[in-house]
């Protein structure tokens, strides 16, 4: 295990070391003795106290370190309190040590460290035991009169007797300030009959003993943790796979990254895996193996059906298991393993005949009695126990069944592996289409429809280009011209061009005005509309819901609505395409279509967002993404819809949880085309940050350095917007002015009415800060801009107040920016609002306005904005001074605080706020640093003293 990669990132323990810091500050106070922390070996113990340990030292603070160690059941006497003392003796020496004690005193210490001379004469009696334990209680408080000092233990679970008095006899006596005792344990270890058992119950009746549990890393932290490691955000498909092989377990994480791109796990850690499974009886260990073929849970019926062991003789064999933690009860009578990694351990143990056989009886039972296994598993299971059994014949039968229910459960990525079975065992069983019913083609249909929905597109061009061959489009063609138009939208999503010609074809392949020409004209009019043809999409709207509406097919009918509203969204009619949208969306829940909920409640969040209506944006992207993990559609419509929050988030100036939202929405691995709207989205707020370096990889890894082509008017006007910001912020304004008449040049602009004042706004300022250097290139832009503007609609108030800034109306556009709740297009509009006052003269009407936008611009911590604002408030005079009184805090802050007053631990507001623990880690520091305290009860306290919660 040396050598092994660590992340050098600090991943989901920011609420534990919260949790010490506040038990460090209350110990300082005299209010707290000892913390115990416990968790499952490789959870990351260690890691956090080992980083509390660093920060109190850094702060001033002692710490002593002991560890206990595994020599036998017994352990070594006093082992961690004499690492300890050695270590005092080495920074001190022993006569500093002897002079805080007593006179004499020195002899008790003398039974564990030689340095202090003889030990007195009573041995271990019960009063030399005494002595003993007085004397290092007194020692550590003589320590802690000069500096605070922090006892750190760690591994008690192997405490020996003596040591594990001594540890309750200190943290029931310890009652002067400034000592802590940071004690952790294995959890997994302690069995019932652990001697450690009853200790960790009597302190928790202590006062001033606070116990913590580590959990296990979720998913997105895992990512962190891979990434740290990696040094690059790793693929969704490998998070999964790392998430679902180590359950979270960080140390796990770290051996299965070390083990390569196969991601198995390494021979050095059976030890720690298989170590409590070796120790029990023999014939525990013959039924684990039986469990292990069953899977991570089996249910007692189950085993004792598979075994052939009545209940009571299954029960004696389980016990011992269970009592070493190996086997946990679950509900309804079932057994689990403790991690998937002890039953994959004891599952490899299995000799190849014995595999086989415990899979076909685990396969008959099953199918004998299906009530035997959890509802709707049966497929899934005979799926797998067939498939283990060798049985080709019926394991391709499973796999289908399975699959197909996948599809009714909306588990698209579960249907694709299930599918690819079914096609690599086709060849072994020679009347495959009469068993299950559809043909091989079919079944490469079906893989590939999983493929889209569940979004592992590489897998579905695979699927799509092997349908098509074994067609014959003159035969089929309606057949074809669906996996055509498929074949199409998966080149969408990976970022391809050109596709336009391939819905052509498909259109062509269905000339009559039937269902498979509807459902060509839907995606092909969705493209025609964003590549910027919107007569020739409206169109074929207007026929394909003609169409839909004759044939009684509502799902088409909504999914053609939105394409509809698109049209209305670029024609300027914000209103429209939000009534239309909310038609769609009615049709999707009336037909609980997954696809459709998803893809309405994604635009809708947009047109709320362009109708200043943050408010109803967020909350329903919050129901978008619950909808989006029940219907299977995470890794396209959910990552969109969080996309549409992000923006959302970003526009209202809640840049941190915008940043998290788009950095969460990054680990699900989105289609190409959806990772680059994050990426452009994260671009923005570090730019407005003034963090160039990351904006130029970002525009590298999205094209726009290189003006890569793209098919899409939306991902031009953002791509053009973000380089000519960029050459701004740079201070080159005459690169900016190119980039503007390159995309002035072009036949069509933008899109969206929307984007295009955004971009309009932009260019205005383009205009004026290059006037000076190229002015009769910025005047033809200028008038360029004009003539464009005269041809744009107004849709909604954010275009309005985009469309005053155009104009120069730059206090009309800040007031509008206001009542938008839009902190950042606020604070730019007031300065320009300032110079144009300074220019005039008018020094108290620019210091009026620079007094407002500072502190905006600060809150964001936009530092080049606040640059801006300070250089023209030092011409005009004026000076910006810290505010005396609190910063009041955000709405989401009192959310976040009135959540905490309720004693909610950071994962509780998480998942009641929909945000992340490290979101809520920000928010819970700005709150104490706002209120000017130091622990989440002060903050409480404070919250109740100032009224902040009745507001």
């Amino acid at each position: 295990m040396l050598g092994r990669a660590v992340s050098p990132v600090f991943v989901g323990r920011e609420e534990e070391l919260s949790t010490l810091f506040e038990a460090f500050d209350e110990a300082r106070k005299g209010s707290a003795t000892a913390v115990l922390l416990g968790g499952e070996a490789g959870v990351g113990k260690t890691r956090l106290v080992q980083r509390f340990a660093e920060q109190v030292t850094s702060d001033g603070a002692q710490v002593l370190f002991g560890g206990c160690v595994e020599l036998s059941t017994e352990g070594l006497a006093y082992a961690p309190f004499t690492a300890a003392l050695r270590q005092l003796v080495r920074d001190q020496g022993p006569a500093r040590i002897a002079a805080l004690l007593p006179e004499g005193a020195e002899r008790d210490l003398a039974r564990l460290l030689p340095e202090f001379g003889e030990p007195s004469g009573d041995g271990e009696t019960d009063t030399g035991r005494a002595r003993l334990f007085e004397q290092f209680l007194t020692l550590l408080e003589r320590l802690a009169e000069s500096r605070p000092t922090v006892l750190l233990i760690e591994d008690i679970h192997w405490a020996d007797r003596s040591s594990r008095d001594l540890i309750a006899f200190l943290s029931r006596n310890l009652r002067v300030p400034q000592v802590l005792i940071v004690m952790t344990y294995r959890s997994d270890d302690l069995h019932r009959q652990h001697p450690l058992r009853p200790v960790l119950a009597e302190l928790g009746r202590v006062n001033g003993v606070l116990r913590l549990d580590l959990p296990r890393l979720s998913q997105d932290e895992v990512a962190q943790q891979m990434a740290g490691i990696l040094g690059s955000a790793p693929d969704y498909a490998k998070v999964q796979k790392v998430y679902e092989r180590s359950e979270g377990i960080p140390l796990f994480v770290e051996a299965l990254l070390d083990s390569g791109e196969d991601c198995a796990f390494p021979e050095s850690m059976q030890d720690l895996i298989l170590g409590a499974v070796e120790r029990l009886p023999e014939e525990t260990q013959r039924v684990l193996r039986i469990a292990a073929a069953g899977g991570i849970r089996v249910g007692h019926a189950l085993l004792a059906a598979v075994s052939g062991l009545s209940d009571i003789e299954l029960e004696s064999a389980l016990r011992p298991a269970i009592a070493g933690n190996v086997l946990q009860i679950a509900d309804s009578r079932a057994y689990a393993f403790r991690h998937s990694l002890i039953r994959e351990a004891v599952h490899d143990e299995l000799l190849p005949g014995e595999h086989q056989r415990l899979h076909a009886r685990y396969a008959e039972e099953i199918s004998r009695d299906r009530t035997l296994v959890p509802p709707g598993r049966a497929a899934v299971e005979l799926a797998h126990h067939w498939y283990g059994a060798r049985n080709d014949l019926w394991a391709l039968i499973a796999a289908w069944d399975a699959a197909q229910k996948s599809f009714k459960a909306f588990a698209y990525t579960e249907a694709i592996p299930l599918l690819e079975r079914v096609l690599m065992l086709w060849d072994r069983v020679p009347d495959a289409a009469d068993r299950i019913g559809a043909d091989h083609t079919s079944v490469l249909e079906r893989a590939s429809e999983a493929a889209l929905a569940g979004g592992e597109l590489d897998k579905g061009l695979k699927f799509v280009k092997a349908a098509v061959s074994e067609l014959d489009e003159t035969r089929e063609p309606e057949r074809v011209a669906k996996l055509v138009v498929r074949w199409a939208n998966l080149k969408i999503y990976k970022g391809r061009m050109g596709v336009v010609e391939e819905f052509r074809h498909a259109l062509r392949l269905v000339p009559e005005p039937n269902l498979d020409r509807a459902e060509v004209i839907m995606p092909m009019a969705q493209h025609l509309m964003l590549s910027g043809d919107v007569d020739e999409g409206t169109r074929l709207v207007e026929e394909g819901l003609r169409l839909a509406r004759e044939l009684g097919d509502r799902c088409l009918e909504g999914d053609l609505l939105l394409n509809l509203a698109l049209g209305h969204s670029i024609d300027g009619d914000t209103e429209s395409t939000l009534a239309t949208n909310l038609r769609a969306l009615e049709l999707g829940r009336l037909e609980g279509s997954g696809r459709l909920i998803t893809r309405a409640i994604g635009n809708n969040i947009d047109a709320l967002s362009d109708l200043g209506r943050w408010e109803e944006a967020l909350e329903l992207s919050e129901e978008g993404w619950k909808k989006a993990k029940k219907y299977g559609r995470i890794r396209l419509n959910g990552v969109f819809i969080l996309n549409n929050r992000a923006e959302t988030l970003e526009a209202i100036g809640r840049w941190d949880e915008a940043l998290d939202t788009i950095e969460r929405a990054l680990t699900f691995g989105p289609v190409l085309r959806t990772r680059r709207h994050l990426l452009r989205l994260r671009a923005d707020i570090s730019l407005a940050r003034g963090e160039l370096e990351l904006v130029e990889a970002i525009m590298g890894e999205v094209g726009v350095l290189k003006e890569r082509p793209e098919d899409f008017l939306q991902d031009i006007t953002n791509n053009t917007r973000l380089r000519i910001s960029w050459h701004l912020n740079k201070g080159e304004p005459g690169s900016a002015l190119a980039v503007a008449e390159g995309f002035l040049s072009r036949p069509s602009q933008s899109p969206k009415a929307m984007l295009g004042w955004r971009m309009l706004s932009l260019l205005r300022t383009v205009c004026d800060a290059a006037g000076a250097v190229e002015p009769a290139r910025a005047r033809a832009l200028r008038e360029q801009a004009t003539g464009l503007a005269a041809g744009l609609k107004v849709s909604g108030p954010v275009a309005a107040a985009y469309q005053l800034s155009f104009s120069g109306d730059f206090d009309g556009a800040a007031s509008s920016w206001e009542r938008l709740n839009r902190p950042h297009n606020q604070a730019k509009a007031l300065l320009r609002a300032a110079e144009a006052r300074a220019l005039a003269g008018d020094r108290d009407g620019a210091a009026t306005r620079l007094r407002v936008a500072h502190p905006l611009a600060a809150a964001l911590r936009a530092a080049p904005l606040v640059d801006e604002i300070e250089a023209l408030s030092r011409r005009v005079g004026v000076t910006h001074h810290q505010q005396e009184v609190p910063e009041l805090l955000t709405p989401r802050e009192l959310e976040v605080l009135r959540l905490v007053t309720l004693g909610r631990t950071n994962r509780d507001i998480a998942s009641e706020l929909f945000i992340s623990v490290k979101t809520v880690s920000v928010h819970v520091s700005n709150i104490l640093a706002k209120l000017g305290v130091t622990s989440r009860g002060e903050a409480a306290a404070a919250a109740h003293r100032l009224s902040l919660l009745s507001l």
